[in-house]
């Protein structure tokens, strides 16, 4: 057993990360026509994710006195997929087209926080709007307590949270370090090869960023699934002031649960290879595998603001909308 574990040690201590190895860890490994084809992706994504999300924020302003609280959790969603897009994507972007990280250790660090810190705090937002849809739905009577100020407070946290868990590693428990294809930053996923210590780090971010906040949204949306089932009859012996507030909830329910399903389609399958780079053998992940994921985690800021302006505007404009144009109906009569 103690030869097993020598080996096992000294197996980590051999194990030298992409980027610390003879190769220029920030020199491109994919083709200048690949590097090419990713940078055009990214600049639409960029664009329609900041005009999207920009949007969302400039109506919500507009009212922002009348917003419901699950309403601004959405708007704080939008806050953070503008932060990807504002802070993060213009330095992946002129690196592909450059067919190198242009900016450095510094830079990539930068780019990690800031990547981290705004996707970290886009999915703890939709884990506390995932809470309000449960208790709204699914215990009326206590939902109807969770007000505007309660909201704020949510947000604070939210903040709060993100920021530790996105600084952390500057703290000396983690890092940041280039993707193996170059041209991006991430997390020091590879830690987790090289010591105790690095695995620790890696099993609490997956845990506490990624696992935990998933676990609390599905089971909240499957609570409220099995409790859509039954809530005609509960609801209908509320009066109907409290009947249409309920159909309301269940619209942004609705709203809540598409953008929730988009956000973890979006980057589950580069957790996966992240995990994997992490505790599988090392650098089996193939470099033009990996990038894959990437970009697709990337497009999840670019329709969030689709699902929210498409589906709860629409049904909010339709709602508000109709006694407006009988009237002008019956002006124009």
């Amino acid at each position: 057993m103690s030869g097993m574990a020598s080996d096992h040690n000294s197996s980590q201590e051999e194990y030298i990360p992409h980027y610390l190895q003879k190769e220029d860890p920030f020199a491109s490994k994919l083709s200048r026509e690949a590097d090419i084809i990713a940078g055009f992706y990214l600049t639409i994504i960029g664009i329609l994710s900041t005009l999207g999300n920009g949007y969302v924020i400039f109506m919500s302003s507009k009212r922002k006195k009348k917003l419901r609280p699950a309403e601004i959790m959405t708007v704080n969603l939008a806050v953070c997929d503008l932060g990807i897009s504002v802070v993060g994507k213009p330095f992946s972007i002129i690196s592909f087209f450059s067919h190198r990280w242009m900016f450095g250790w510094i830079g990539c660090r930068w780019y990690g926080w800031a990547g981290f810190f705004f996707g970290c705090g886009s999915l703890i937002t939709m884990t506390a709007v995932s809470l309000d849809r449960y208790l709204k739905i699914c215990h009326l009577s206590y939902g109807t307590w969770l007000k505007r100020h309660h909201a704020f407070i949510c947000l604070a946290i939210i903040w709060a949270y993100a920021t530790f868990w996105a600084t952390v590693p500057f703290a000396g428990a983690g890092n940041y370090a280039p993707e193996p294809f170059g041209t991006s930053c991430t997390l020091d996923w590879w830690l987790a090869q090289a010591s105790v210590a690095g695995q620790a780090f890696v099993l609490s971010i997956l845990f506490f960023c990624l696992l935990f906040p998933t676990a609390v949204i599905v089971f909240s949306y499957v609570k409220i699934i099995l409790k859509v089932k039954s809530s005609t009859k509960e609801v209908a012996h509320y009066d109907t002031r409290i009947q249409n507030s309920h159909i309301l909830e269940m619209k942004l329910t609705k709203v809540a649960m598409l953008i929730c399903a988009g956000f973890l389609i979006a980057w589950i399958p580069y957790a996966v290879v992240s995990v994997w780079s992490a505790f599988g053998r090392p650098d089996s992940v193939p470099i033009q595998f990996s990038v894959i994921p990437t970009l697709l985690a990337k497009s999840a800021a670019m329709y969030n603001p689709i699902i929210y302006q498409v589906i709860d505007c629409k049904f909010a404009c339709c709602r508000s909308g109709g006694l407006k144009a009988k009237s002008s109906l019956k002006k124009s009569r």
